[in-house]
Order: structure tokens, then sequence, then C-alpha cells
């Protein structure tokens, strides 16, 4: 058997009372989580799921999480994870685009209703054919979202002894859904192959410790939190540490409080750590203290999803004893392609070397080899971490890979010992806060507004969130638009990573002699 499911399975078997996941006063042990898994298998297979179905999921860092995602698996279907900032509009095209017959989502809160956009969403996809709303309070059975069911009504009658359904090494596991390159979102389909070397290859990356405990504040439906600490690390035995939303001062004291080991975050929560742990208290003799703390455990810090500064580096290694160790990847790539190898001094502003069975090129359009120390080639990815292809997109598949070559569309060099460096990113993609958005979804949606008459979406350099999102637009003749009410009305229709906070009015955009829009012209100009 090679379902991924078995990286919680053959802990659970190791060490069935360590605790797997602990949220606040809540204590899952890894025999609990794995049978709690069993039963949400049972309850799929049930309600008529079959081997290679789509299901997907929307949760925050919540123990459900890694409950339905491995019991997804153990049924034998295919993880389809949503970001919980999806609006329903957003998810009604996820679930429909990847074929989802069953989806599971937290009923979220007053301030994020994700129970209400999710079965708005569920309602606009007539081939979904189930929907469970995950509550916060599991023995509950009465949904407040009038028409849904209840997941813990559902498994009220499973049982936790339900065997795993055996899959193929190549058979998909999850569906990432991704921006990637051109238009609307596309999901990576990994298999179980490429999700199991991915988290087994994190052990040589990291190293192994008896009992390591991670704090988790990345998101699992993401492919970073989800290989590198909820695959790896529920493989490895840690105990995972949850926190649904990232706070700095909350990070810290979870830190504190259980004496965390691993940390991984983007360099945003990074940036945030410091500064929270600078000014959260007046006497420095404490917060030394508590700093001190800290350092007395933690033994691994990464950081992805953009390029950590210098400076960052060096202040947190000197307040908490560890250094940063900075990968490169994407959900086309399991997602760990490169990473600062262990054993070796970090180079800042590196994204390290290739991983262990994975090889790194850089190549020209043409896909032909682009050589000599510090040449400047966009990035191509071969080996076990190579995403299967894009879900229902042959085309948009065979224009990057090649061969077994994946063309990641970010542009690097390489130096003389094999450490490669990220120059730019191709395209337009903007990534905020660690997240991908793509401009030209944002755009589309623009031009529904009636009172747009075009618009373009660029990337500004932003100090806490790498990049925020600014529209450039021309109004429509006679309208009086105003940036408020522009921005008023993204927030309601795009999920809140994506819709641009900034708004520039223009009377025209600039363009080439053919008609396209020159985003980098409007980067560098005033405005008009």
């Amino acid at each position: 058997m090679y379902n991924l499911a078995v990286m919680l399975e053959d802990s659970a078997r190791a060490v069935p009372d360590r605790a797997a996941v602990v949220l606040g006063e809540q204590r899952l042990s890894y025999a609990e989580l794995d049978t709690e898994a069993r039963r949400v298998a049972g309850l799929l297979r049930a309600r008529g799921i079959r081997p290679g179905d789509k299901v997907a999921l929307s949760c925050p860092n919540l123990p459900w999480f890694p409950i339905v995602y491995y019991g997804i698996l153990k049924a034998g279907a295919v993880v389809v994870p949503l970001n919980v900032l999806l609006k329903g509009r957003e998810i009604a095209y996820h679930l429909a685009d990847s074929g989802a017959k069953a989806y599971f989502c937290f009923e979220g809160s007053a301030e994020l209703p994700l129970g209400q956009e999710g079965f708005s969403g569920f309602e606009q996809t007539p081939g979904c054919e189930h929907f469970f709303l995950i509550m916060a309070d599991a023995a509950s059975s009465e949904s407040p979202v009038p028409g849904a069911e209840s997941l813990g009504a559902a498994l009220a009658d499973q049982r936790g002894d339900v065997d795993t359904v055996p899959t193929e090494a190549d058979d998909t596991a999850v569906i990432l859904y991704t921006s990637g390159t051109t238009g609307r979102p596309k999901g990576a389909e990994l298999s179980h192959a490429n999700m199991a070397f991915n988290a087994l290859a994190c052990h040589k990356l990291f190293g192994e410790a008896e009992h390591d405990v991670h704090l988790v504040t990345l998101p699992l439906f993401h492919s970073f939190g989800q290989t590198v600490q909820m695959n790896a690390g529920l493989s490895a035995r840690a105990t995972l540490v949850l926190l649904p939303r990232f706070q700095a001062a909350d990070a810290l004291a979870l830190m504190r409080r259980h004496s965390v080991t691993f940390f991984a975050g983007v360099p945003t929560m990074y940036w945030a750590l410091l500064g929270e742990d600078s000014s959260a208290d007046t006497d420095t003799d404490t917060a030394s203290a508590d700093a001190e703390r800290i350092a007395a455990h933690l033994r691994t810090a990464v950081s992805g999803g953009a390029a950590l500064p210098v400076e960052i580096h060096r202040r947190f290694g000197e307040r908490f004893g560890v250094t940063v160790r900075e990968g490169y990847g994407l959900s086309e790539t399991s997602p760990v392609a490169t990473f600062s190898p262990r054993g070796e001094a970090v180079r800042p502003g590196s994204i390290g070397r290739p991983i262990w069975g994975v090889e790194v090129a850089l190549i020209a359009e043409d896909w032909s080899p682009v050589g000599g120390p510090d040449a400047v080639g966009e990035i191509a990815v071969r080996g076990h971490n190579v995403m299967k292809g894009y879900h229902g997109r042959p085309d948009a598949t065979a224009e990057v890979i090649r061969d077994g070559w994946f063309r990641t569309g970010d542009l690097a060099r390489r130096d003389a010992d094999g450490w490669y460096y990220i120059v730019d990113r191709a395209k337009d993609l903007i990534i905020r806060g660690g997240f991908n958005v793509y401009p030209r979804e944002i755009e589309e949606v623009l031009h529904t507004h009636p009172a747009v008459s075009t618009a373009a979406v660029i990337g500004v350099p932003h100090e806490r969130h790498g990049e925020e999102i600014k529209a450039c637009v021309v109004r429509a003749p006679g309208a009086a638009l105003t940036e408020d009410e522009l921005v008023a009305w993204c927030k309601e229709t795009m999920a809140s990573y994506k819709y641009p906070r900034l708004v520039e009015f223009r009377d025209a955009l600039p363009t080439n002699a053919t008609g396209k829009i020159l985003k980098r012209a409007l980067r560098d100009a005033p405005a008009s």
C-alpha cells in the first residue's frame, strides 16, 4: 500500500499515547487522531464516495483538519484543500473545477462566516453531493447553517476501525490550487509518492529529534504547512501545536508554554515575532528571559514564501539562538525543491541547493540550458516532487512540463558552489504575506463593476506583507467612483488576501504598440 495516510498510521502504532495535535487545552493522541480519521473514512464510504473521488476541505488550523485530511486519504479519495478566506463564488469554482463529490467546511465565526460561504458555494455546484459542516462544538448535532449537515451528527454511528483503502504510488492524493502563471486558479495534482517523498525528504533537511514540538501557524491548506509540518511532522512522531490565526504575541506565548523546537513561517511572521518580542515588555530583563526560554528549546527555524531580509536573519539568530534556513518550492513541486543544507553556513538571500532526489536547472525560454555561474535563467525542477499535471488541463500541463522537467516561471542565478538565488518572478504574480495572488483574476472581477472601464493590478512593495495589491483603474465615462467605495466593493467580492487595498485612478493605462498594458510602466511612472 502506498497511501499517504501511512504518515499518521505508522506513528499511531509506534507512539499511540503521544500527543499528536494540541489546540489550547484540547489534546489528541496519535491513537485518537487515527481513530477519528478512520471514522471519517467510514462516513465517506457509507455516503458512496469511492477511491479516486475528489473531496474538498475548508478548515483553519484545528484538529479537524488532519482528522478529515487523513480520513479522506484512508477512504482512497483525493483531498482538495481550499483557502478558508474564499467567498461563495470562489468556492463554487473550485468545487466544480475539481469535480468534488463531497465538501467538509468549518462553520467559521461571526467575523468570518465560512460555513455560510461554503454552503453557498456548495449549492452552486450540482455535482457536489454531500456537505458536512464542521462545528466548533463537535458534540452538537444542530447545524447553524440551514440545510447543512453537522459532521458531528453524521459521524455518530461510524466506527473507528475502518481499514485504509490501498492506493498506488502514482494515484492522486491531493489537488492543490495555485494561481500558476495564467488565468484562473489551476489544480496541481500531486500523487501519494509526490507528497510522501517530499515529507520524508524534510527529515533529511531538518534532522530528526526524539520528540519535536512544532508550532503550526502556517495554514494547513497551503502546501508549505501541509508538507513541512503536518505530513513531515506527524511521520516523525512530533507534536503539532496549532495556532488557527497568527498573532505574534500568541505565537511567542505558545513557544514558551510548549517548549517548541520547530518553527516554520513566512518572512512577515519573523518580522512580527521580532517586533512583538522587542515591544511586549518594558522590563528588559523579563523580555530577555522570555527569549532565552524559547531559545533553550528551539532547534529549527524555517522560512519560505519570499526572500527573508538579511537583517531579519541576523536579528532572529541573535534573539532566539537559531539560524533561520530558507527554501524554495511551489505547490506544483509538493512543495520543497531547494533548501539551505543542514551542517553548512547559511548564505542570506539564497534558497539553497536542490533537496535529496531533486534536480534543478536554469533554462531559457526555449528550454535550452543556461550555463555559467551567476547567469540568470528560469528555474526548472525534476524529481519525485514534480506534480502529475494540472487537473483537467492537459494543454496547461504541456506548457510547463517536458521530459519530467517542470518550468517554474521564476528567474534565478546559481553561484559557483551550486547555491541558487531568486532574481525575479516571471509574469506578474504577486506574493502578499506568503499568499500567491494572480492579477488577472482580480482584474476580471474589477471589470464586472459598472463604474470601471478598465483596470490593471500590480504588486507594490510593503514593509509587512512583502507586497501589497494595487489596482490602477480607469473609470467608466461619467462615473464618480471613489477609492473607498471600490475597496469596500472588492472586500465584499474577494477573499481578504486578494482584494486591492490601494486604488489609483488614471485617465488611461500605458500600453505598447499592440495594446498590451505595460505593468512595469505602472510601477515606475507617477499617476497621470
